[in-house]
């Protein structure tokens, strides 16, 4: 496990020496500076709204009517961002020569697997701080709830989390990194339209069908840490999302060790 850090450090660093990582930062900061100024150009209609027809008994929340619905916004966003950042981190080692030279030095599997997942892991936390920042501004001109915010940033970084698990994954069992973000990519459309596929299934007669696909669904973990509640069933949730990926990662490196 002390190889863990030095991997991670190496992963990130390879991050930054290409574009990659540089495209993904700017083009993040872009989207979410655009959907920011879209919730709250939304927020300030809906106030509008609010005091024309004198409804002084509708409270407007800025956590729940703005920085809820941006926070979901950018939980899309992350589903394409970070299958960009997490489809080399197997299949360059691939491409470059030297996956065979990793596998056979004395680093075990778990530490390759866990350092790579630490390293998409920090840079994913780097997108969270961008998206913290937007929040930040509302302290200055408004009264927002320290805590939904927090708790809602907690539930954006674990949701980044699992999906850079979910694409180690993707990358692991190829070789190309093109595919690598395609299957990640669509293992995490999957994740999104699972709530879709819950209603066909209580429709169809099968509501333990239904609260399964619900439970698999990453951003109905988010909702409830958005609306400031921190329920161990929401982190268990992904634990074992990010644990599982991590097993089914650890499986395909050692397959590899042993062609």
């Amino acid at each position: 496990m002390r190889h863990v850090g030095h991997i991670a450090g190496r992963e990130l660093r390879s991050l930054f020496v290409s574009p990659v990582a540089y495209g993904v930062l700017s083009l993040f900061s872009v989207l979410a500076s655009f959907f920011f100024l879209l919730d709250l150009s939304w927020f300030h209609e809906l106030a509008g709204r609010v005091q024309q027809y004198q409804a002084y008994d509708q409270q407007l929340n800025l956590n729940e009517h703005l920085i809820g619905e941006f926070y979901g916004s950018m939980s899309v966003v992350l589903l394409f961002m970070i299958p960009a950042v997490t489809m080399g981190l197997f299949t360059s080692e691939k491409t470059n020569g030297t996956e065979e030279l990793l596998l056979t030095s004395p680093i075990t599997a778990w530490d390759i697997v866990l350092g790579k997942l630490l390293g998409g892991g920090l840079f994913v936390s780097i997108l969270i701080g961008i998206v913290g920042l937007f929040p930040g501004l509302l302290f200055i001109y408004g009264d927002p709830e320290v805590g939904r915010t927090l708790t809602g940033l907690l539930g954006l970084l674990l949701v980044g989390w699992v999906y850079v698990a979910i694409g180690a994954f993707a990358s692991s069992i190829t070789r190309s990194q093109i595919i690598a973000f395609l299957i990640s990519l669509v293992l995490l459309l999957v994740i999104l339209l699972l709530p879709a596929v819950a209603d066909l299934g209580v429709a169809a007669g099968a509501p333990w069908l239904g609260d399964l696909c619900r439970y698999l669904s990453a951003n109905d973990h988010l909702e409830v840490l958005v609306k400031g509640i921190v329920d161990t069933r929401d982190l268990a949730y992904f634990a074992v999302m990010v644990t599982s990926f991590a097993l089914m990662t650890k499986a395909a490196v050692e397959s590899a060790r042993w062609r």
